[in-house]
């Protein structure tokens, strides 16, 4: 085949492998993030690190243009979840209902200050069910929410200039 032939397979084959390749960046970038929250887990001895942000991992590597995604909605939701179940707890202590009640108060937060993410709500729950100490709010949940946020921008950053490449503009001569 000579160079002007095989021009017109360059954008197939360039559409059917950039979509596998930004799942399979998606997925790895999310081993690798659970992976790093394991041994976070096992270095501070806090086994709680990790239920916060497993499904927010998935979020933010999965669909991380959306709302839910964004900075601000990851580090506001889990900083007011976790505020809302201080609240409640201080108010009711632990129990099933005031954890369910300090979800409810969390949801209701973080939709009033725009900063919807859904996965923080457990932040609200793990606060009153557990009656964790006021440090958690800054070692385990602002900590992580940043951690996290600063571990998507550079993944995104990589994924992206890899599976660019893959573009049929990629190489096409200037």
């Amino acid at each position: 085949m000579t160079e002007t032939s095989s021009e017109p397979l360059r954008p197939a084959i360039a559409s059917f492998w950039r979509p596998l390749a930004v799942m399979a960046f998606a997925g790895t970038g999310g081993a690798i993030c659970v992976g790093a929250l394991e041994l976070a887990a096992f270095f501070t001895q806090r086994p709680f690190w990790q239920l916060p942000f497993i499904t927010s991992i998935a979020l933010i590597m999965g669909a991380p243009l959306s709302e839910p995604a964004s900075p601000q909605a990851l580090i506001g939701g889990h900083l007011i979840s976790a505020v809302a179940g201080y609240v409640v707890l201080w108010l009711f202590g632990s129990s099933e209902w005031a954890a369910a009640v300090g979800v409810g108060l969390a949801i209701i937060l973080m939709l009033r200050f725009r900063v919807f993410h859904p996965p923080a709500a457990v932040d609200a729950f793990l606060v009153v069910k557990q009656a964790l100490a006021l440090e958690y709010l800054f070692t385990v949940v602002l900590a992580g929410s940043v951690l996290l946020v600063a571990f998507a921008f550079v993944w995104q950053r990589l994924s992206d200039a890899i599976v660019a490449r893959l573009s049929p503009a990629h190489g096409a001569k200037a």
